[in-house]
């Protein structure tokens, strides 16, 4: 298989993704789908998104996908947490760290305060 590179023809190489999509060989929408299905597993909502976006993802496509995500923030969130931290945070300080984390990778603000206040289904 030949890969395409610089100094090839853009003529060329419209006409290969042209005639891919006309095969039904290219799809963002199965494409986002995947990303997100994965990313899912250690990322939030607005992670999510936002990597999405920065691969050129529309933005319709990606509301769309998110809302298909199994299990939703909270219990995803939860998931992340439990892996992560042994119990519910004992001071501010521990809370800080746990909240930072979560957020780090893109928990919105009321997924990570109902984790964090031991509220999370764990089911």
């Amino acid at each position: 298989m030949r890969y395409v590179g610089e100094g090839d023809d853009p003529d060329e190489v419209a006409r290969i993704l042209d005639e891919l999509d006309r095969k039904h060989l290219l799809s963002d929408e199965r494409f986002a789908a995947g990303l997100a299905r994965v990313r899912s597993q250690r990322f939030g909502d607005a992670r999510i998104r936002h990597d999405l976006r920065r691969v050129g993802i529309a933005e319709d496509i990606s509301a769309a996908v998110l809302a298909t995500l199994s299990g939703s923030e909270v219990a995803r969130a939860y998931d992340v947490w439990s892996k992560r931290f042994n119990s519910l945070p004992a001071s501010a300080a521990e809370h800080a760290k746990q909240a930072r984390f979560l957020q780090s990778r893109g928990f919105s603000f009321a997924s990570i305060s109902t984790v964090l206040r031991g509220r999370a289904d764990p089911d």
